[in-house]
């Protein structure tokens, strides 16, 4: 797998954040006998809230869009806060030196890591901490060389490619797998090495199984300290990815008759159970869909041979179109 140069721009929304609307809710209404320099005052309290950047409004929008990941949308609000918290202090003269924001991201596939990687890094560029806010999304063989010295070399060549932006490793602990002769361990070196010298100039986030990753954290006992926020993914329920496939099948115009939502449903809920460790998720539901697409053109080529079928046919998928 090559690298891959994530970026889209951010959608801009007008509504009030929520720290704004919090600041606002706190004024009471002054009345005509408090002094003319407690009204000023306020005026100028108010000026300066309401000119405040509406930053997080973007990516709340993008967030409530997504299912389920409570908990994962409120660490990327405290990331937020933190960011915005610390450049007040700045700006009041108070200690607000940058921090660490390394990241390791835990879950099963299919369950949004990639993409809260995407918001993270606009969201680090928008709040001034990176300076692009792009993802290079990586693999082990984006990294490993064949000879000894090619490992460092590619590492540092992906490296400079993420600065300003996300490194976003998937699958990290492949890098440790190969024992004491492979070339992982001298990606591993070569990463951490850029962690400390590059600290502020670049994020590194390291994805994967949950298992293989804290077995990958323990071959190294100076790694845990190195990334101090660690985002865990929980699997969707089953109504959670019924959701999510509502909304994949809305995306693309088309619907899901009940027969049709009855045996999705049914398919989910066998893969869930039968494949616990394994199970993809919400990358399970698009493929299971995306084949019942496929289904219902050639159903439909075969039912119409000569002239076409009316719009609702056109729109609407059948049980006999879900197949595994």
């Amino acid at each position: 797998m090559s690298s891959k140069v994530i970026s889209s721009e951010p959608y801009v929304s007008t509504r009030s954040s929520r720290q704004i609307n919090v600041v606002l809710r706190n004024h009471e209404p002054l009345q005509m006998i408090n002094d003319a320099h407690i009204i000023e005052e306020k005026h100028d309290s108010e000026e300066k809230t309401v000119a405040a950047p509406n930053i997080y409004a973007e990516f709340e929008e993008q967030l409530n869009q997504m299912v389920g990941m409570d908990q994962v949308k409120q660490i990327v609000y405290e990331i937020f806060a933190l960011l915005q918290i610390t450049k007040m202090r700045q700006e009041a003269g108070l200690n607000g030196s940058a921090q660490v924001y390394h990241m390791i991201f835990k879950g099963n596939p299919g369950t949004g890591k990639t993409t809260i990687a995407r918001i993270v890094a606009k969201l680090f560029q928008k709040m001034g901490v990176l300076s692009k806010g792009h993802l290079i999304e990586v693999e082990r063989a984006d990294l490993v060389g064949e000879y000894i010295g090619h490992t460092a070399q590619k590492t540092r060549d992906l490296v400079k490619k993420a600065m300003g932006g996300v490194l976003f490793i998937d699958e990290a602990y492949s890098l440790a797998r190969g024992g004491e002769k492979d070339f992982g361990k001298e990606a591993i070196d070569t990463l951490v090495k850029h962690m400390e010298d590059s600290k502020n100039q670049f994020i590194l986030i390291l994805a994967g199984y949950p298992f293989e990753i804290e077995q990958f954290l323990m071959t190294n006992p100076g790694l845990p300290s190195r990334f101090p926020i660690m985002i865990d993914f929980p699997d969707y329920t089953v109504d959670q990815l019924m959701q999510i496939g509502e909304l994949m099948i809305k995306e693309r115009d088309y619907s899901l008759s009940q027969h049709a939502m009855f045996k999705l449903r049914q398919l989910v809920m066998q893969a869930k159970q039968s494949e616990q460790f394994s199970f993809s998720n919400a990358r399970y539901v698009r493929n299971l869909l995306e084949k019942a697409i496929r289904q219902h053109a050639v159903r439909l080529m075969g039912q119409y041979p000569k002239y076409p079928p009316s719009r609702n046919e056109l729109i609407s998928i059948r049980s006999e179109d879900i197949k595994l």
